[in-house]
């Protein structure tokens, strides 16, 4: 079992930055590979970000290539998402997930859920 813990979410205008974290605790964190996902009103949940459990590769979706790193602290069983140049429609509740195999985009492989942090980007 796998305990997940964002925080970091809050307002912020467009263009600006925010930076989640994601505590886990429990089962030995090095061997997840971790994600982030996130869901506006109305729409789906959808893959953000996830870096490997093995390799450390990273990987995102193309509406915040650029704009978004994602990084771990394994010493710290900590994740983190760094959103910089931030847009209105980056405005949702962001969750961290864990996943005892590869970085997936289908929210159905993952294995544990944070209970998410609102980012709200103003116009």
């Amino acid at each position: 079992q796998v305990q997940l813990v964002e925080s970091g979410g809050g307002l912020v205008q467009a263009g600006g930055s925010l930076r989640l974290s994601c505590a886990a605790s429990g089962r030995t964190f090095s061997s997840f590979s971790m994600g982030w996902f996130r869901q506006a009103p109305g729409k789906e949940r959808e893959f953000v970000s996830g870096i490997s459990r093995t390799t450390g590769n990273t990987y995102y979706a193309d509406s915040v290539k650029g704009r978004f790193t994602v990084s771990r602290d394994n010493a710290q069983n900590t994740v983190y998402l760094q959103m910089n140049s931030q847009k209105p429609e980056d405005t949702a509740v962001y969750y961290c997930a864990a996943n005892s195999g590869g970085v997936r985009a289908d929210s159905k492989f993952w294995d544990y859920w944070g209970q998410g942090t609102q980012v709200t980007v103003s116009s």
